[in-house]
């Protein structure tokens, strides 16, 4: 039997070699006990109840699964179906699958039932405050014992109060507390209507929800992509002067089918989960000092108003001055298996240095590109952000120098070529944003005593406009409009920021309770 420390090469030769069980101690060694509950919650109707409750780990799970021939050495889809359900998307390569494998084959050969895949997914969103209002409508048919969103759903379904032809109780409960939930349940009705030949739901009763999985593979996208119109971003800089946009691929596009239908539908934008154990992590790069750049005077300046305004969101804010090359990688590194991002929201990383165009400098003087750096976060390379969102902010030049006033300094270095391949900066997938200070060719300003006009105005906006609810996109525009006002004390230089983004829903933070004071 296989070891927890052996190689993914180690683990896929004892598999094919007969060692199943050697595969599943792996799987095993990587799943905590939420994924244990919420595996136990979607094999309800695969395990005997009485087995269910007999089982403390995945290995148990896994145990009863083997017994029952819902899995095997020759069929393990079953499993991968479960570790793609509960977001374990990394673990599949142990089975020899890949996500767009799993999609593909969902739905032909899924297992875990329409109505169990229902209300795990409502699960999800039923966040810890939605589910001590339900239980306070309940009071006097619940236990009084601690409970989890999926426990709770678990302890109706076994009462009979709910089941897959009677809903009824669940949609009272949703339309008095989560509204948005009853999208997932109009769907649900529309397939399961489907699978009995019944009159279907009415279509415009279903609308997108969010957080809903891609249920076409990649070609299917590429299909449906391809007879479509070209779709651009577009800076705010573009859009009032006409310049040409640059082209969305059709990967990047194709993250998510979110993505694609936020861009032809008017329907209502969901909103990113903000109510976990911890708003999430929050690391600014602040390089002041180079061993060959000139200094940034007034960087110090924007840190600390970063400092102030992510924490007042609740972010654990970390600050990390005059970085190397190396130090950059290790900080990466560390970042990128925290394991506080299992329990957060959100992810924050802001760098204050010099740069080029698609790269920032570290403070030895090497170039960084923007895409290496937040090729760190993607959901392959850190799983417990995926899915979650994950905000960049780079306050850098991204072109040549401008020679500056007095009071005002370029972020820039004397121009060279950059390869192209820094050029395409965001990753190839979805829940990501850039924000740069500068549209890409133009430098950016910073005061040497008040800081870059991008930051602080980032600070202001953010301080201003969480209070009234309003998502990052809309307050990034803000930041736009006021960036493109300023000029320095002659009116000869001008800056405009650029964000570029591929999230699939509306970044709105919880407004803090107490006010951000100057």
């Amino acid at each position: 039997m296989t070891s927890q420390g052996q190689s993914l090469n180690s683990t896929l030769d004892d598999n094919c070699q007969g060692n199943f069980r050697g595969t599943l101690l792996t799987i095993d060694s990587y799943l905590g006990d939420q994924d244990v509950e919420r595996l136990k919650f979607l094999c309800r109707d695969s395990i005997a109840p009485k087995n269910l409750e007999k089982c403390g780990s995945a290995l148990d799970i896994f145990e009863y699964l083997l017994a029952e021939e819902w899995l095997s050495e020759e069929d393990p889809f079953f499993l991968a179906e479960l570790l793609y359900t509960i977001k374990q998307k990394v673990l599949l390569r142990h089975l020899r699958y890949t996500k767009e494998q799993v999609e593909h084959r969902l739905p032909f050969h899924r297992k875990v039932s329409l109505f169990r895949n229902l209300l795990y997914e409502l699960s999800e969103d039923i966040s810890s405050e939605n589910l001590k209002s339900m239980i306070f409508l309940l009071r006097e048919s619940v236990p009084k014992v601690q409970m989890t969103s999926l426990s709770f759903l678990a302890y109706l379904e076994k009462q009979e109060k709910i089941d897959e032809d009677n809903l009824t109780l669940l949609e009272d409960l949703c339309k008095k507390i989560v509204p948005n939930l009853m999208r997932k349940i109009d769907k649900y009705k529309r397939e399961k209507a489907s699978q009995v030949g019944a009159p279907p739901v009415a279509k415009e009763t279903e609308s997108l929800h969010q957080g809903e999985e891609e249920l076409f593979c990649r070609s299917d996208i590429n299909q449906l992509l391809g007879a479509l119109p070209e779709v651009s971003w577009r800076d705010e800089h573009a859009q009032s002067n006409g310049d040409r946009a640059t082209p969305v691929s059709v990967e990047m596009l194709g993250a998510s089918v979110d993505t694609l239908t936020s861009e032809t539908s008017t329907k209502e934008t969901a909103v990113y989960r903000m109510d976990r154990k911890h708003r999430g992590c929050c690391v600014i790069v602040n390089n002041h000092s180079f061993t060959s750049l000139s200094e940034r005077p007034g960087t110090n300046k924007d840190a600390e108003c970063l400092r102030r305004v992510f924490q007042w969101l609740g972010f654990n804010v970390y600050i990390h001055v005059n970085v190397t090359k190396d130090d950059l990688e290790q900080v990466l590194q560390y970042f990128q298996t925290h394991p506080g991002h299992a329990d957060g929201d959100c992810f924050v990383f802001c760098v204050l240095t010099h740069g080029k165009f698609g790269a920032v400098y570290s403070s030895d003087g090497n170039l960084i590109p923007i895409r290496q750096i937040m090729s760190h976060f993607t959901a392959q390379q850190c799983p417990a952000l995926a899915h979650k969102p994950k905000l960049f902010f780079i306050q850098a030049c991204q072109g040549e120098e401008i020679q500056p006033s007095v009071s005002i300094e370029a972020d820039a270095v004397n121009p060279e070529h950059v390869p192209p391949s820094l050029q395409d900066s965001v990753p190839v997938e979805a829940d990501f944003l850039l924000g740069l200070a500068t549209v890409p060719g133009y430098v950016s300003f910073r005061h040497v005593e008040e800081g870059s006009w991008y930051i602080q105005s980032l600070y202001n906006h953010l301080k201003d406009l969480v209070p009234r609810r309003e998502d990052i996109l809309s307050i990034l525009t803000a930041v736009n409009d006021d960036v493109s006002r300023q000029a320095d004390r002659h009116g000869t230089k001008k800056q405009m920021p650029q964000p570029a983004f591929t999230l699939r829903k509306k970044v709105v933070f919880p407004v803090p309770q107490e006010e951000l004071l100057l």
